[in-house]
């Protein structure tokens, strides 16, 4: 198959895109700027391999979702934020957080359909209460963190540890998981 082929089917299943999974895709686009701008803004010096790697990943995520590019960028930032950013948490942190879980809920959903899917509302309830929970439960699990680190409570890190089990139990849980 030739170049101008592959470009050709490529415009054609995207003319023959679904909202859902236009819409899943500029999420992870959205997120993923998300993730990549906020640390980058911040007063400590983030590596500049970040960026350039970080974006190209990026585009690579919104385009091939089933790909390994969206993990690798989610690893890269975070990479990028243990490497040099700061110990405590702040909300920056929190943020890029939130960002990097809708980017990787988002490359979930679309890396199980074809790009020109048409989905089911059903589809999207499944994937929106999980979601939802992930992203509301991030930074309360981060405050938790923040206030058990600061009373110097012994064991703090089994109760944070604790802390995102139960958040990831409860995302599971209400992803409707059958128990056979």
């Amino acid at each position: 198959m030739s170049v101008d082929e592959k470009i050709t089917l490529w415009l054609a299943q995207l003319r023959a895109s679904g909202r859902a999974v236009l819409l899943a895709r500029l999420v992870i686009a959205v997120a993923g700027a998300v993730a990549l701008v906020v640390p980058a803004l911040q007063s400590w010096d983030q590596p500049d391999l970040v960026a350039i790697v970080g974006v190209p990943l990026l585009l690579a995520a919104v385009v091939l979702p089933d790909s390994l590019a969206a993990m690798v960028f989610m690893l890269l930032v975070a990479l990028g934020w243990m490497m040099r950013g700061p110990g405590e948490l702040s909300w920056s942190l929190v943020l890029t957080a939130i960002g990097l879980i809708v980017v990787h809920l988002a490359s979930a959903f679309a890396a199980q359909l074809p790009s020109y899917a048409r989905v089911h509302r059903a589809a999207l309830r499944r994937w929106w209460l999980p979601g939802a929970i992930a992203v509301l439960l991030a930074p309360a699990v981060a405050g938790a963190a923040a206030l058990v680190r600061g009373a110097d409570v012994a064991g703090s890190l089994l109760v944070t540890v604790a802390a995102i089990a139960v958040t990831a139990a409860t995302i599971w849980f209400a992803a409707g998981p059958k128990l056979d």
